[in-house]
């Protein structure tokens, strides 16, 4: 029991992982982590609403139709990110909540929410879809922030605002624009598939992407199928 519990938290953060496995919420991914703060903001949000409409979701599954669960989903989870949206509003710094912007309204159509609200919160119980939503949460802010550090780094010497190298004066554009993102996330993902492969090797075995996380065996576009 414990291990299962175990294994719905710790899988979203390296191998289910939102960003580096499923390729989930690249929009944000590349748009907001131009620093690591605003990584960090957007992952945290995202976590917030993941939880609790894996949570409400998972309790309504049973009652909702089949044929309206989808319209169902996306109002549950605008409710969250409404909620999240008016305590960043009050709460966080005026720079961060400017900073994400509109990202955050585009949290109700995030494929990352919408997809384990469909392929895990309305198939198990509230419990494991809260520990569901939280490690792909987790995972999620950890890829953010990881990846804002190494680009607000390479683009001007700091991270989280600090600047690490004082001499560093003039600022490296292309890491903190739109290319430098898909170059940086390119040269992580061949990073970690490295290491997968490298596993599989000393195992005696052939590294296989995790099943059922594509397309086809997500579901979430079948809303008419169900009879």
């Amino acid at each position: 029991m414990k291990n299962s519990m175990f294994k719905d938290f710790s899988k979203g953060i390296w191998k289910e992982n939102p960003v580096l496995v499923l390729l989930l919420g690249t929009c944000p991914t590349l748009a907001l982590t131009s620093s690591a703060t605003n990584g960090f903001g957007m992952g945290i949000a995202t976590t917030c609403v993941l939880t609790g409409s894996n949570f409400v979701i998972s309790l309504i599954a049973s009652i909702t139709p089949k044929k309206i669960r989808i319209p169902v989903y996306i109002v549950v989870i605008a409710a969250f990110v409404t909620v999240v949206d008016l305590l960043l509003q009050a709460y966080a710094p005026a720079a961060l909540y400017e900073a994400l912007g509109i990202f955050i309204p585009l949290i109700v159509v995030n494929c990352i929410v919408l997809g384990r609200a469909e392929a895990f919160a309305s198939k198990n119980s509230p419990f494991r879809s809260v520990l569901d939503g939280l490690g792909m949460g987790l995972g999620f802010t950890l890829t953010l922030t990881m990846l804002g550090m190494i680009r607000e780094f390479l683009t001007c010497g700091a991270v989280f605002e600090i600047k690490l190298i004082p001499a560093w004066t003039t600022d490296f554009l292309l890491p903190g624009a739109a290319p430098g993102a898909f170059i940086i996330v390119g040269c992580i993902l061949a990073v970690k598939n490295y290491f997968n492969r490298r596993a599989a090797i000393r195992n005696h075995t052939l590294y296989v992407p995790p099943q059922g996380l594509n397309c086809r065996n997500c579901g979430i576009c079948r809303i008419s199928d169900d009879k």
